[in-house]
């Protein structure tokens, strides 16, 4: 019997370092040499990686071009990535760039806040009082390709975490029926949207 635990606790071992080891490249903490007019901003919202995580990573240091940088581990996955800019493309079509930021930032907010659910695929599925949080999850819309401007925003979004102004909810004043929304704070309007905390 003892032999039998031994042996399943060595295969889970084996199971978890190779999951590990499998782990998205592209999510893994690298190295990359900066190049001429790059700031810390720009990598970052390039990476989705926020902006205060790479500044730390590199202890502050002057960037420099031709130097060595460490590229830290974005927290937002691929696939997370790309389900938040198909999410952002559905509800912001038509609206301006930063209205875009301003959704992705949104589900951020969410993930982080104790009302909300604590992962990205949570956020964006939620059913609340019998009801999808977000209006293309129910009408599919979330199913459609997003583009390269709500993939931009997305990485903005990630690389601005942290900062802003708390923004929990967004909805359009002309077709929203709700008046529970028209009753929480409003922290900024962009375009068609009231973003509201």
């Amino acid at each position: 019997m003892k032999k039998l635990k031994k042996l399943i606790i060595v295969a889970g071992m084996i199971v978890s370092i190779t999951a590990f080891s499998n782990m998205d490249k592209a999510e893994a903490s690298t190295t990359r040499t900066v190049q001429k007019g790059e700031t810390y901003w720009n990598i970052a919202k390039g990476f989705g990686v926020p902006v205060d995580t790479l500044m730390n990573a590199n202890n502050k240091k002057p960037l420099i071009a031709g130097q060595t940088m460490i590229l830290p581990n974005s927290p937002i996955s691929a696939a997370d990535k790309d389900l938040m800019a198909r999410l952002v493309r559905a509800e912001a079509v038509g609206e301006p760039y930063a209205g875009k930021v301003a959704v992705a930032t949104v589900i951020l907010n969410r993930l982080k806040h104790p009302d909300f659910p604590n992962t990205i695929r949570g956020v964006i599925y939620q059913i609340d009082g019998g009801h999808y949080a977000f209006t293309p999850v129910a009408n599919g819309q979330i199913n459609k390709a997003a583009d390269n401007d709500s993939k931009r925003a997305v990485n903005e979004a990630i690389a601005l975490m942290g900062k802003g102004n708390g923004s929990l909810y967004f909805y359009n004043p002309k077709t929203s029926s709700s008046k529970w929304i028209l009753s929480r704070p409003v922290t900024v309007k962009i375009g068609n949207h009231v973003f509201a905390k």
